[in-house]
Order: structure tokens, then sequence, then C-alpha cells
């Protein structure tokens, strides 16, 4: 797929204020087959790169039938989140947002290549050789390496300690020599400012686990998983059992912007059937900031 260029002979047009749908005027041409990605309202906020995380909403068109598709500004849609550079979601929407700073309104006319293929999508009416126009709004963009901000609360002695890596935007947890919780433990550690967090809401999550009973009373423990490691911060809709119940219960109910520490049982968390580096059984400590929720 050719790299996208910023014009072309002839364009559609985009109306409308940032952040509500937009209008698309198609021209009665045909496309030029040209991959184009043109701003037309600057961003203020910060830039996106490869491995942050975007949220999107957008109006898509198809060129040649001026039929609308649908959108993330449609009744009951979510806005877009998506790791960008990382293939996550179509080349027109990935490739709207590299480079572009938030509080942005992109125009991308996208030829079959960046929008759905040789094959087409025939559930929304698009063709192999059908050219998509999109104008997507970038509502924020999430550093990879972001923590929330905010002075971090202490927390009994009993519970694990944590010292939040802004550099990396990993955590170092240190476990205290001694026997688990049974029960899940949630602590909030900074106390976020955002909206209450919802089932069914896709959060944007860095986050770092270790493994209580192979860490008790060493001065780092070392993790098993974590946002860092993946390369980006994760996406995820919380509460419909998409990550352990543990984080399910630990993160509905608490508000965008916090920091979170999980102790988290096994059956809880990955019980008899564990990833690599953690034992049948282990209780699981999580320490999670919340950045954006969508």
């Amino acid at each position: 797929m050719a790299a996208p260029v910023r014009t072309d002979a002839e364009l559609p047009e985009v109306f409308g204020a940032f952040g509500s749908p937009a209008t698309i005027s198609v021209p009665r041409s045909a496309p030029s087959g040209k991959f184009v990605v043109a701003p037309r309202t600057p961003g203020h906020g910060p830039a996106a790169r490869a491995g942050d995380t975007a949220v999107v909403r957008y109006t898509a068109k198809v060129w040649r039938t001026g039929r609308t598709l649908p959108g993330s500004y449609d009744k009951g849609a979510a806005p877009q989140v998506f790791a960008v550079g990382r293939g996550a979601t179509l080349p027109a929407l990935d490739r709207a947002v590299r480079g572009q700073h938030a509080g942005s309104r992109v125009l991308v006319v996208a030829p079959p290549a960046a929008a759905y293929g040789s094959t087409g999508s025939a559930r929304l009416g698009v063709t192999g050789e059908d050219t998509v126009v999109y104008a997507v709004d970038i509502l924020k963009v999430v550093a990879a390496r972001a923590v929330v901000p905010g002075e971090q609360a202490s927390v009994p002695g009993t519970l694990p300690q944590v010292h939040m890596n802004k550099g990396d935007g990993t955590a170092t947890v240190t476990v205290p020599d001694r026997a688990a919780p049974r029960k899940l433990v949630v602590r909030n550690l900074v106390d976020g400012r955002g909206p209450l967090v919802k089932a069914g809401q896709t959060l944007v999550l860095q986050y770092s686990s270790v493994a209580w009973d192979a860490s008790r009373g060493k001065d780092a423990a070392g993790l098993f998983q974590s946002s860092r490691a993946d390369g980006c911060p994760l996406s995820v809709v919380i509460g419909r059992g998409n990550v352990i119940a543990g984080w399910d219960r630990a993160l509905v109910g608490r508000r965008v912007g916090s920091r979170v520490l999980a102790v988290i049982p096994a059956k809880l968390a990955y019980g008899p059937h564990p990833p690599k580096g953690l034992a049948p059984g282990d209780t699981v400590v999580s320490v999670l900031d919340i950045l954006a929720g969508a």
C-alpha cells in the first residue's frame, strides 16, 4: 500500500465542527486512487506516535455511491480506541492519526487497500473497488508510557508497596513476607477525577502484574506481565469477561484517572492454568492506571 499524500486534484469537502458528525460532500468525478490524509481542523494536543493509543470518532461515506456508512458518531456508538501503528484498525484510521495532534479533524480518502480491501464489505455495501471517505476527529492521544498524574496514597504494610516508574510506565512492587490475602483486596493509590467506569466501556490501561508467592519478601518483584512489555497500553472492554475477573471487579465503579492496586486470589485470576511466569494457584498483584475511558 502506497504511503498517503496530503492533497489531490479533487478532494471531498468536509463541513461541521470538530466533536460533532461531519457532512461529507463527494465530487462527481471518479477518485484518482490516491491515499490521501489531509488535516482540516488543527489540534493542539499531543501528536500520535506508534505505540500510543488514539481515541477517535469518525463519519464515513462511499465515494462512488455517496452512501453514508455506520460511524462512531451514530446513536449508541462508542468512540474507536486503538493502538497506533499496530495494525489494530483499518489502515485509513491508523494513518489518519499518525503524526496528527489530539483535537484535529482529518480528511481521509481511502482506496480499497486502505479501507476494506479487494473483497470489500457486503454487510456495508462496499465493493472491492470502492474508495471510502472519512472525516476523523482525534479526541485523545494517550502516550505509550503514560501514567496517571497525582500524589500516590500510602497503603498498610500488610499490602504490597508500589513505586511507579514514570519513565517507562511500569510499577516496582514490593510484596510483604507474609501469606497473601484469601479474598480480593482493592485499594486506590491515586484517586482519579474522571467519570465512573461502567461495565461495557473501553478502557486504556497501563498495568504491571507480579506473583505474590514468588515475590514475597523481595526488594522488588519480577513482573510476569506488563503493558510496557506489550509495547503499548492495553485497550479493553471492561466488565465483560475480556480480562481476569479480578480486574473486572476492581475497575468497574472506579474513576478514570485512578491508579488501582488489586490483590487477586487465584480463583479470580488464572486459577490452575496460568500464563508463563506464574505458578498454578498463585495470587496476582496488579497495579492498574486507568488512563482513559471511551
